[in-house]
């Protein structure tokens, strides 16, 4: 008997087992798929550790947070500066006095202020936006939607612009200084033994079962358990009895190339939509690496399917209203708690993962 069943090995679940274990709790942790971690596992190849499914980089202004982590892994010093290919020009991201002396040839914070003025002053006449296309030609104007916005946002979400909500965009992020660093946050880097050590850490001494389907036997599971937490689709625990929750997927194609640097950066976006990827990593940059020889990955968003990992919930309004269906139907199961992305249907961050998944063993543990 033990006290919870974690369905789930990713973040959520490592940070709640551990801080039960910590407190004499007991948890089975298991996951359908052959290992633990998620989406943050990465694999070693070629001496690189290549993040499988998709860039991970941890970033958080929650000091809390911060130590919590830091208690299982040291970070190193990366900080995110990615690009963004448009027709063949690279510019700096995020929207900086690096992008705008590229776009417009202004120098001063003033030059480039009066630019993104003079283009939103287009459309003032535009009150309430009605979608995605009408906020962001709104909040930043005709140049840096159409290099950067339209054509990303319509490869990433598989529909126009103009049928997305308006809601999706609720700001643009635009800095009039030549800083390149992405996030805002103080505390930011990459674990410097990579992800899998910090997920270890976290596991350690608690049993954990991988290649294991909650599915196929999900009474026995609750029989061997008090508590459940569940961190899959919430839509799949209720058998979809309330309909199907929207999410987009992705393909990741890695690629092993006999160049020592291929493209000196982390992270390059592909604005336009001729090129079906909507960016291209290369791994060793996470981390600094000397080797002779670099991976890189191509990221492909796909429509999701059953057969296909849930990446991005959908969360206009159609979908958020059939959640908070699914969340009143979870309110009847008191011993079936339902956490991170997924579970919660919200696009969590790493560290909004961790912080979630405290508050609710702190809760837990309060009972």
């Amino acid at each position: 008997m033990y006290n919870y069943l974690i369905v789930g090995s990713g973040l959520f679940g490592a940070v709640f087992a551990r801080i039960m274990n910590e407190n004499g709790k007991s948890s089975l942790v298991i996951d359908k798929r052959s290992h633990t971690g998620g989406n943050i596992y990465s694999k070693e190849d070629h001496g690189i550790k290549v993040h499988l499914y998709g860039p991970h980089i941890f970033h958080t202004d929650n000091e809390e947070v911060w130590s919590f982590m830091n208690r299982f892994t040291r970070f190193n010093h990366y900080r995110n500066s990615p690009l963004a290919c448009y027709k063949g020009i690279l510019y700096n991201l995020p929207f900086n006095m690096n992008t705008f002396n590229k776009l417009w040839n202004v120098n001063t914070p003033e030059e480039a202020e009066n630019k993104i003025r003079e283009q939103c002053d287009r459309y003032k006449n535009i009150t309430c936006p009605s979608n995605l296309e009408e906020q962001a030609l709104k909040l930043c104007g005709d140049d840096i939607y159409y290099t950067f916005i339209k054509e990303y946002t319509e490869k990433q979400w598989g529909r126009p612009a103009k049928e997305l909500p308006a809601s999706i965009i609720k700001r643009i992020p635009v800095r009039f200084t030549y800083d390149n660093n992405y996030f805002n946050d103080p505390y930011q880097g990459i674990p410097t033994d990579g992800y899998n050590a910090l997920i270890d850490n976290l596991f350690m001494n608690i049993c954990v079962k991988t290649g294991t389907d909650y599915f196929e036997n999900r009474s026995y599971f609750h029989r061997i358990a008090e508590k459940v937490i569940f961190t899959g689709c919430i839509d799949e625990y209720f058998d979809y009895q309330l309909g199907k929750l929207e999410y987009r997927s992705l393909r990741f194609e890695h690629i092993h190339l006999d160049t020592d640097n291929y493209q000196g950066n982390a992270i390059i976006n592909y604005s336009e939509v001729e090129v079906p990827y909507t960016r291209t990593i290369e791994h060793k940059h996470f981390e600094f690496g000397k080797q002779a020889s670099t991976i890189i990955t191509k990221e492909y968003p796909l429509e999701y399917g059953l057969s296909e990992e849930p990446y991005y919930p959908i969360n206009d309004g159609k979908n958020s209203k059939r959640y908070l269906e699914y969340k009143k139907l979870a309110a009847t199961c008191p011993d079936v708690l339902f956490g991170g992305r997924l579970g919660q249907y919200a696009y969590f961050d790493m560290d909004d993962t961790v912080a979630a998944a405290i508050a609710l063993a702190k809760k837990e543990l309060s009972l």
